[in-house]
């Protein structure tokens, strides 16, 4: 059982708590630290959480194995060394940085030290995305031509004025910062290396931040992809593939897979009905920060690897420069 502190208690490190505090037998937390110690008392005491004065105390705590970070982007990389450096194992929230120089720094220090690193991109080990993956690793989608993808969420309509999700130094391009970079690590899992990518942000009903992003990228491979993402309506994530041999997509918020094949004749008749699997009720948020538990214990590899985690950032870099410039921008090597 790994034991493990959390760093930061708004409300997604409350999510990723509750997501895994007496639901697994892999990891639990037992000691949390937070800006704002009168917001988390009674959520600490509840789960039999210990609440600590400061990080410090947490790292030099040898009853804690590893650390969850949901803090502010720009503090990811100071937060990474220092636990890095106390020998404790680290799981972070995404964005990993908000620049390729501070995650090759962060990333340095994780190496140096040896430990095992894991970063909050839960999506990926949902089994909706996981048969999308599968068919396109194994050629029954053919050759894939383009990619589609959508996020949503209400956050940005509700955010007080005092938090730091509303600082545009925190979160550029408001809601890629919020949600589109799960787009982002996605399909960099599915498609590939990104080399191009053009940005159009708004904001259209989120009183304090930018709320709906627009993202057409190109990948080396030759494949394109685009992506919407808002945090200023209803919930909802979605991802589609188009293959030669067909089109391999999510339900609304993954709960479903569907394969829809291309036709084998002249004709927009389809080959045959839709394949439909069903994956109601699955947590990703448990399954990314056991996967997480699982490399802590030597179990398996965290899949998100640190050249991957570097890419991304790039990635972000370059459409928080096309949404200022208006112009496509070449993601930087």
């Amino acid at each position: 059982m790994v034991r493990a502190a959390i760093v930061g208690l708004g409300w997604w490190g409350k999510t990723i708590v509750d997501s895994v505090q007496g639901k697994s037998g892999q990891i639990t937390f037992v000691a949390a630290n937070t800006r704002t110690r009168g917001k988390a008392e009674e959520f600490c005491r509840d789960r039999k959480i210990e609440l600590r004065d400061d990080l410090d105390a947490i790292l030099k705590d040898p009853g804690v194995d590893a650390v969850v970070f949901t803090t502010p982007h720009s503090q990811h990389e100071e937060h990474v060394k220092r636990a890095a450096r106390a020998g404790k194992h680290i799981f972070v929230e995404k964005p990993f940085t908000l620049t390729v120089a501070s995650a090759r720094a962060a990333l340095d220090a994780v190496r140096k030290a040896g430990v095992t690193l894991g970063i909050d991109y839960q999506r990926r080990f949902h089994p909706s995305i996981g048969e999308i993956r599968k068919r396109i690793r194994d050629g029954r989608l053919g050759t894939i031509g383009f990619c589609i993808a959508e996020a949503t969420a209400p956050s940005g309509l509700f955010l007080p004025k005092e938090s730091w999700r509303t600082n545009p130094e925190e979160t550029p391009v408001g809601a890629m910062t919020g949600i589109g970079v799960h787009l982002v690590d996605g399909f960099i899992d599915l498609c590939g290396d990104i080399e191009e990518v053009y940005c159009v942000n708004t904001r259209r009903a989120a009183p304090l931040v930018d709320d709906t992003t627009t993202v057409v990228m190109k990948h080396k491979n030759g494949v394109t992809s685009t992506f919407l993402c808002s945090i200023a309506s209803a919930p909802n994530y979605r991802v589609g593939v188009y293959g030669t041999r067909g089109l391999a997509e999510t339900d609304r918020n993954l709960e479903a897979f569907r394969f829809i094949p291309a036709p084998d004749k002249p004709g927009h008749a389809p080959a045959s009905q839709p394949e439909i699997i069903e994956n109601k009720g699955f947590n990703p948020v448990q399954a990314s920060v056991e996967a997480f538990a699982a490399a802590v214990g030597g179990k398996a590899q965290f899949p998100v690897t640190a050249d991957q985690i570097v890419h991304g950032v790039a990635v972000f870099e370059a459409v928080v420069q096309s949404a200022k410039t208006g112009k496509p921008v070449k993601v930087k090597p």
